[in-house]
């Protein structure tokens, strides 16, 4: 009897047929409900700096029990490939079977850290956002701004979104594209300011390192997603905005250890170590109150954490496999 276990190679477009948006939101949910309930095991990621290359690695593990799976992610950011014609941000993820140690799958990780980080955003937006929320403004257009935008069009009836961008002509073929896709008027403003003037949810999704809009532009009421920067001396997001909103994070650990939005807010006296009001996991969980009011704004800051990447990963093995997606090979 053969024994072997089939192992399965995903490309970015298995990766993208196996984990739609809605499939993706689901599975993030109970990524963050196990993660607050202590159901994982997931290591703080490492961060290798690659300063020959102005370029950074980071390592992301979990095993998950419920899934009786181990997940593993090296991604690697290079931000002088964008003038290379080269992908910013590469990744590939890694599922081993946990009983056995048993590789099961590797995956082109740079779609599904979109997708799951879309995902996330879609998650706190339906737990924090107004109801009633159809504008939103997205900074940025990469990779990470369009799954975001599809996330808030998943979880919300979104019928109109600005988008900015340092670089109009980008900002221009992004608005066309998703508005194409996504069936929602999509428009490329000139300012940020302009971008989020009257938006009920903004999402950042950039590599800046210093605040991408004004906090005076910001109207009450508004639900903010920060999902661009990892490192602790860059930001997004003014302290004056951080100050004022109801902060919720995926991991309180790593957000003090990595989101600068926050390090930054605390280390200019703006905030304090209590700011943070809760983790996504313990509203869902029921542990945690979300928005109190219609004028609240709210806040959700992600770094990532490793958990939603083998959640993810594990809908696109189950999924790509029924589908019959990707390649089997042997080891």
């Amino acid at each position: 009897m053969d024994l072997q276990q089939p192992f399965h190679v995903f490309s970015a477009d298995d990766v993208k047929a196996a984990l739609p948006m809605r499939e993706a939101v689901a599975a993030i949910r109970e990524a963050f409900r196990e993660l607050s309930t202590d159901e994982v095991v997931v290591p703080l990621r490492t961060h290798i700096s690659l300063k020959k290359h102005n370029a950074d690695v980071l390592l992301m593990s979990c095993y998950s029990p419920r899934l009786d799976q181990v997940g593993m992610k090296i991604i690697t950011l290079h931000p002088d490939n964008v003038g290379r014609g080269l992908p910013f941000i590469q990744a590939t993820v890694m599922v081993l079977d946990a009983e056995r140690g048993t590789p099961l799958a590797v995956m082109s990780g740079a779609i599904l850290t979109a997708i799951r980080t879309g995902a996330a955003s879609g998650v706190a937006t339906d737990l924090l956002a107004r109801p009633d929320a159809t504008r939103v403004a997205i900074i940025g257009t990469g990779v990470q701004a369009a799954t975001q935008l599809e996330a808030m069009c998943t979880v919300r009836n979104i019928k109109f979104a600005t988008v900015y961008d340092v670089d109009s002509v980008r900002a221009n073929l992004f608005s066309e594209r998703m508005q194409q896709k996504l069936k929602v008027h999509v428009v490329a403003a000139p300012s940020a300011s302009v971008a989020i003037t009257d938006a009920e949810i903004i999402c950042t999704a950039t590599t800046s390192r210093t605040p991408v809009f004004d906090d005076r532009d910001v109207s009450p009421g508004t639900h903010i997603n920060a999902i661009g920067v990892y490192k602790p001396h860059e930001r997004e997001i003014p302290a004056a905005t951080v100050a004022r909103a109801r902060v919720v994070v995926d991991d309180v650990e790593a957000a003090w250890e990595e989101a600068g939005d926050l390090i930054l807010a605390r280390s200019e006296g703006a905030i304090s170590d209590t700011h943070i009001h809760a983790t996504l996991g313990n509203i869902i969980a029921g542990r945690a109150g979300g928005r109190e009011s219609a004028d609240e704004i709210t806040l959700f800051k992600s770094v990532g954490v490793g958990n939603q990447d083998l959640s993810a990963a594990h809908v696109v093995l189950a999924r790509g496999t029924a589908l019959d997606l990707g390649t089997v090979v042997s080891l």
